[in-house]
């Protein structure tokens, strides 16, 4: 009993970590691709890949390449529905520091998904709602989560998602937009100029050790998020992405 108690824990660890190799891969790989990346042998990965096809957290495309199934989807906005729950109380503690909207985004495939909100006061509030997608290019969230990524993997998420332009200051430049993320993993922050959104200015700070790739922002009109409001408001933003991952649950 003890023998394949211990089988089956290992067949769990070794399950999920295919699943992550998956995503890893972009979310699609073939047998041989994950043979090479996990190290398993290619029978033990059959037999586990074929167990997530049937329970549908894995399915084989025509081209008999294997990608991430559709039951991941409810899993992960759930498990982002709570991420967000848990995040709030620290999102409002921030908008009394800062009178500004807060908002918590994760990255989920290749979009920017907002998980959770806390509205400013103010009766001009901001611009993005919970449940919103977005490419991660043009925010500010997007752009502090993809600076914690090494730079090969984010040209590959740009080939797959494009840069288009949502204003005249979109970055639509893969290079140039690479090198704005070693500036803010330099500094710490990112920057929204009116980007997204014309008028609209975003400070976002990603989360280190969070359970997945997310961040935090505070928006607002740029009249308001002035130069030198920046100077208040970044670091009570970075104060709280602290608070966040050293409180983030396991």
């Amino acid at each position: 009993m003890a023998r394949e108690s211990t089988g089956g824990v290992q067949s769990l660890q070794r399950a999920f970590d295919l699943l992550e190799r998956l995503a890893d891969a972009g979310g699609e790989a073939s047998l041989s691709e994950l043979a090479a990346v996990s190290g398993l042998p290619l029978p033990t990965i059959h037999r586990l890949i074929r167990t997530l096809v049937t329970l549908g957290y894995v399915r084989q495309n025509s081209n008999r390449r294997y990608t991430l199934g559709s039951r991941l989807i409810r899993l992960g906005e759930s498990a982002s529905r709570q991420f967000g729950t848990w995040a709030r109380p620290f999102l409002a503690r921030l908008v009394d520091q800062v009178e500004e909207t807060a908002n918590l985004a994760v990255l989920d495939g290749d979009e920017v998904v907002y998980v959770a909100q806390v509205p400013s006061r103010h009766s001009m509030r901001m611009f993005t709602e919970v449940g919103r997608r977005l490419l991660p290019h043009g925010t500010g969230v997007g752009k502090a989560m993809l600076s914690q990524l090494p730079r090969d993997e984010v040209r590959a998420l740009l080939a797959r998602t494009g840069m288009p332009a949502y204003t005249p200051n979109t970055i639509t430049d893969p290079d140039e937009f690479v090198a704005s993320l070693d500036r803010i993993a330099e500094r710490g922050y990112a920057l929204d100029e009116s980007e997204q959104e014309l008028g609209v200015r975003c400070v976002a700070v990603p989360l280190h050790g969070a359970p997945t790739l997310a961040a935090i922002s505070v928006s607002g009109p740029d009249s308001r998020l002035t130069t030198d409001s920046l100077s208040r408001i970044v670091p009570a933003v970075l104060a709280t992405a602290t608070r966040l991952t050293t409180s983030t649950p396991a």
